[in-house]
Parts: C-alpha cells; structure tokens; sequence
C-alpha cells in the first residue's frame, strides 16, 4: 500500500499537473478492463464526506464478506477526510481525483462529491474507462444531465445514479399497476419530502480549524473544492454546509426531491421530460446565512397529459402520501409519505366510476393490495451491471429526465417564472415551444 496521507501544497500542485497531461493525453474512449466472471471488481471512492462515507462503508463490507469487489483507492480535497477513507478502505489516497481516473486498474468510481462536481467527474471518468456510481443527483444544471446521458451513450459505460429508493420494489409493481390499466388514464402524481430541526436543515457541524491554511489533517484545498464554481474566497460555511447555497446545490429539490422525481418516472413506466414547471417557496424560517429556500414546492405538467405536484419543508415534518391518481382508480405507494426505504405493500383503489369494472376484472370493488419483494440493493445492481453491461436500474436517461424536472423547478423559483422544456432541443425555455410535445388545452 502506498501511503498517500501527507500531501504538501507543492506536491499536490505538481501531481495534479501531472495528472492533468496524462488525460489530456489519454484517448477519450480508454479501453476499459473486460471483467471475467471470478475477476474482483476494482472500485475507487471519490469525495468521502458524510455521504461518501456511508457508501465506502457499505462497498468495504461486499469486499469484507464476498471477496467480489475491492476498493482501491479514495479521493477527497480535505485531507482530514482523505486520511479516514484511506484508513477504511487500507488503499491509496489522493487529494485529486484524477490520480484515480488515469489508474487503469480501477474499473469504476463512486462520486459523492457536492453536486456542482457531479457532471464533470462522471463525464471524465467514462471517457477513462471507468463505469460510475453517481450520488444523487444526477447533476447540478440541466444541460449537464443531458451530456452525462450522452456521454453514456457515447462511451457505453455503466452509470447508475444514487437515488437507493429505486431499487425497492414498489415502484415497479406500481408501474406494472398502470401498465396493467388498473386506474386508467393516469392524470396525477403526488409526493413530498418533510423535516424540522432546531438547528435549521444541513447546518452541519463546522470544523473551525480547517481550511486552506490549515495545516496536516486540517488542510482544505479550498480552490480544487470550488473547480467549476465562481471563484470565492474561503468561507467554511459554504464547505461544510454547501447543500445551502445555490453555486453548489438546489437545496431541497436537489437533495430531497431526487427520491421522489426518479421513482416516479419509474413507476409513470417510461421516463418523462416536463412541459411546463413551476417552483415556489421562501425561507420562512431559518433566516441564517441561507440562499436556498427552507419551504418549497413544485409542480408540473407532462405532455403524456398528467401533473405533478411536490410539496416540502425543512420547519414542518409532517408528509403528505404519496400516491398516483388515474381517472379509473388511486394508487397509494407510500401512505406515510417518506418516500425513501421499502413499504410491504401498496393500495389500488377503484374511483366510483370504475368499480365493477374493477370487480369483474379483480373480484373486489374496493382495494387490492399487491405485495412488495425483496430486490438487491441499489449497489448491488451497480456491480452486477459493470459485470453484464445490462442497464442498471437508475440509468442515465432515467435519471436525466428526473433531473430536468427538478432543476427546472429550482430555475423557475429563482427566477420567479414559469419555464418550459423543448424536447427537439433539449433546452430549457421561457415560452410554450412551437415544435415537439404539448399539452392539449382544448
């Protein structure tokens, strides 16, 4: 093993030079290691923050208990951070994650980065070969989501995106429900995402003696942090709680929303852009140092001809259920409205209008409940899809639709309008668009 943990500013400097020639000069297709069926998975963690730990622990205990996967490497610019993975993990640490991506032995990276890193981690990591685990979301903007989506097309690589609720089973068995027709005409989905705390959401606890001129353990590089961000001076709030402000993240759409808009573009059965969405909101509440709201809303409208509507707040804890409402019947997925674990069942209730309907086809005019089974876990299905280049249950346009959504939601807030979604562009728009899908209003 070969020890990483003491890392000056000169040598990072020089390293990441370094390492900034060789991808400049390495193919951007870079042929990938063909995994044989007893070969062990090489994996490398990149960002091992709070969630970046939990997934290093998680991928540490498939290596400890089923030898099929080993972890490498990890990669974080806090080296307080970098040298507990390390310490996890028993591989090599770096302070730049290039290191791990010109690594030919590494077959795929897990990203939990803050979201402003997302896409251009993901984008450069498949064009070395590697497959990506990436943390939810998908990315911070639109059109980064888009060039991920393409990027996997491109290179072929495996990308699951890390919203672990979908790999639970009752967004399938809800999909198959609508598939089957057993509530008609879907026409509108419902969901939300509640918290309260004292201390305001992601105030996390803030380490006063690191930063970039902090010195052994306590060393921050403040400038790699930032990478595509508007340059900043230092500020440890917008390091350690950086889920707050809008160059980093989408606050609550980003972070919670992504559990909500992805499994139900599963369940909806085909992934689906917005025609037309709408955020609202405020910081009602936590009136700290703050840009995003504590209090928010979505809603929008598919061109399939359904709405949905998204409720949250970060002062009031109380959820509304989550359900999918079609013209012939109502089914209930999550009645607690936590849309995050696995529920044993959900609920199809025939409307009134449709329940003999419902009787001569099920025997019973007023519910049928379907049961929920157990599925491998999210990272499971990333590993078993590196091995059989299946599509993974998260997959790139899945997750690119869900995210067009959410961002959109988040621009329409700051920009205090409504905004609509060109499909033969890709491009988010201020106007109804002339060409591609529209909703009948007649």
């Amino acid at each position: 093993m070969r020890d990483t943990s003491k890392v000056t500013r000169r040598s990072f400097v020089k390293t990441a030079a370094s390492a900034t020639v060789a991808l400049g000069t390495a193919s951007r297709s870079a042929q990938a290691r063909i995994l044989g069926a007893n070969d062990r998975i090489n994996l490398a963690v990149i960002g091992v923050g709070g969630r970046g730990r939990g997934l290093l622990g998680e991928v540490v205990g498939i290596q400890d208990s089923t030898a099929t996967v080993q972890v490498l490497a990890v990669a974080d610019v806090y080296e307080k951070r970098k040298k507990a993975a390390q310490e996890v993990c028993k591989g090599d640490a770096y302070l730049d994650y290039r290191q791990i991506l010109a690594r030919p032995d590494i077959d795929g990276v897990i990203i939990a980065t803050p979201d402003h890193w997302h896409a251009k981690m993901a984008i450069e990591a498949m064009n070395q070969g590697k497959d990506v685990y990436l943390e939810k979301p998908m990315t911070h903007t639109v059109d980064e989501a888009r060039q991920v989506a393409e990027t996997v097309d491109k290179t072929k690589r495996v990308l699951q995106v890390g919203s672990q609720t979908t790999s639970s089973d009752q967004w399938w068995k809800a999909r198959k429900a609508i598939e089957d027709g057993m509530i008609g005409q879907l026409i509108m989905s419902q969901g939300s995402y509640h918290r309260n705390s004292t201390q305001g959401e992601w105030n996390y606890t803030i380490d006063p003696d690191a930063g970039p001129t902090g010195k052994g353990e306590n060393l921050i590089d403040w400038k790699s942090w930032l990478g595509p961000a508007a340059d900043r001076p230092y500020d440890a709030d917008r390091f350690f709680r950086f889920r707050k402000y809008w160059d980093y993240s989408g606050g609550i759409a980003t972070d919670l929303y992504y559990h909500v808009m992805a499994p139900l573009n599963i369940c909806w059965g085909q992934a689906q852009f917005p025609y037309r969405v709408s955020g609202n909101g405020g910081v009602y509440i936590f009136k700290d140092e703050r840009e995003v709201p504590d209090t928010f809303t979505l809603t929008a409208d598919f061109a399939a001809g359904h709405t949905l509507c998204l409720t949250s707040s970060m002062a009031n804890d109380t959820h509304i259920p989550g359900l999918i409402r079609g013209h012939e019947g109502t089914i209930m997925i999550v009645p607690q409205g936590q849309f995050e674990g696995r529920v044993e069942y959900i609920t199809v209730t025939p409307q009134r209008i449709a329940k003999e309907k419902f009787k001569s086809k099920y025997g019973n005019g007023i519910e049928i409940k379907i049961e929920c089974e157990p599925r491998e876990t999210h990272m499971m299905n990333f590993l078993s899809c590196m091995r059989t280049r299946q599509k993974p249950v998260l997959d790139a346009h899945t997750g690119y639709r869900a995210q067009a959504t959410i961002s959109m939601a988040v621009q329409s807030y700051r920009e205090g309008r409504v905004l609509f979604f060109d499909e033969t562009t890709q491009k988010v728009v201020d106007k109804p668009p002339k060409t591609g899908k529209a909703i009948s209003q007649a």
